[in-house]
């Protein structure tokens, strides 16, 4: 019990990662290597902090500026340096890992004996492996409910019709480039937030956590839509949050049966191609219209 317990706020705490690649990903159909690098940077910036003795909150508040700029400067790498998409990118995916060796002076760093925003007394009061599950509900709430209102402004409307069909976005005088430069901002913030939030609960930062982050938060936009199907924007987004928590139940599943933790990439790799391949194999067989029509294949 205690386990599902515990990969439930798993789940809640990476969902973050998942909403904030869903803004780029899906909305701006971007998609953006920089999430590699603002998570860890993100991370390596809150620990450093935390361990200098500055408060949790406002080095976890630091996570996420220093996210926004990774952002901006991918933003204007593809916007004004007309640097394809990915190159952007993999290019600030790249020099963060310099950054983030910088910022900690060596490979990890440890949170031993320090106070993180888990070490709150509300915290203190719920039974064990809970904290997680609370403060992750409570941040990823607070996180989609202010998405969902900002996409429902007439900024967010031109931000989503700048991912749409940047072509006519144009058109009607929407400044595309800006509204592309605020998605990364917005989601490499959100995602070097998310590092914080995650290294905390760890208690470390390491140089290497970055590695397969973008597999982890396609997964939950990915299970999040197979599981569902046809959602408005609004409902996608709480997708998101539950394909989050269903792909760590089913790596726990995974891990029961006998698997080592290092095999974790690949595993994650799997689940996320599997959960790809389903739509495309359930078109094939017509299974859509079987349910709908309430028929078995043989018949």
């Amino acid at each position: 019990m205690s386990m599902i317990v515990s990969s439930i706020g798993q789940g809640l705490l990476w969902a973050v990662l998942g909403v904030a690649l869903f803004l780029t990903f899906r909305i701006l159909n971007f998609p953006d290597m920089t999430v590699e690098g603002s998570f860890p940077l993100g991370a390596s910036t809150a620990v450093a902090m935390i361990a200098h003795g500055i408060d949790p909150f406002i080095a976890t508040i630091a996570a996420f500026l220093v996210g926004t700029i990774a952002g901006l400067i991918t933003g204007l790498l593809y916007t004004k340096g007309k640097i394809p998409i990915l190159l952007s990118g993999i290019l600030v995916m790249t020099a963060t890992l310099s950054i983030n060796l910088r910022i900690m002076g060596s490979a990890n760093i440890s949170l031993l004996n320090q106070k993180s925003i888990f070490s709150i007394k509300i915290l203190q009061h719920l039974p064990k492996y809970f904290d997680s599950v609370f403060l992750g509900l409570v941040i990823i709430a607070v996180i989609t409910a202010g998405l969902i209102f900002f996409l429902q402004t007439e900024l967010g409307q031109a931000f989503i019709a700048t991912g749409d069909n940047p072509n006519m976005a144009q058109s009607i005088g929407i400044q595309t480039d800006r509204m592309t430069i605020m998605g990364l901002m917005l989601s490499n913030g959100l995602i070097a937030f998310g590092g914080a939030v995650i290294a905390q609960n760890n208690g470390y930062a390491d140089i290497n956590m970055g590695i397969g982050i973008i597999v982890i938060a396609l997964a939950s936009i990915i299970i999040g839509e197979v599981v569902f199907g046809e959602l408005t924007l609004n409902e996608r987004l709480v997708a998101v949050i539950v394909g989050s928590i269903l792909y760590r139940l089913v790596l726990l599943a995974v891990l029961r049966l006998g698997f080592s933790t290092n095999d974790i990439n690949l595993i994650s790799a799997l689940v996320l191609a599997v959960a790809m391949i389903l739509p495309q194999l359930r078109h094939a067989l017509n299974l859509d219209k079987i349910i709908k029509k309430g028929v078995t294949p043989h018949d």
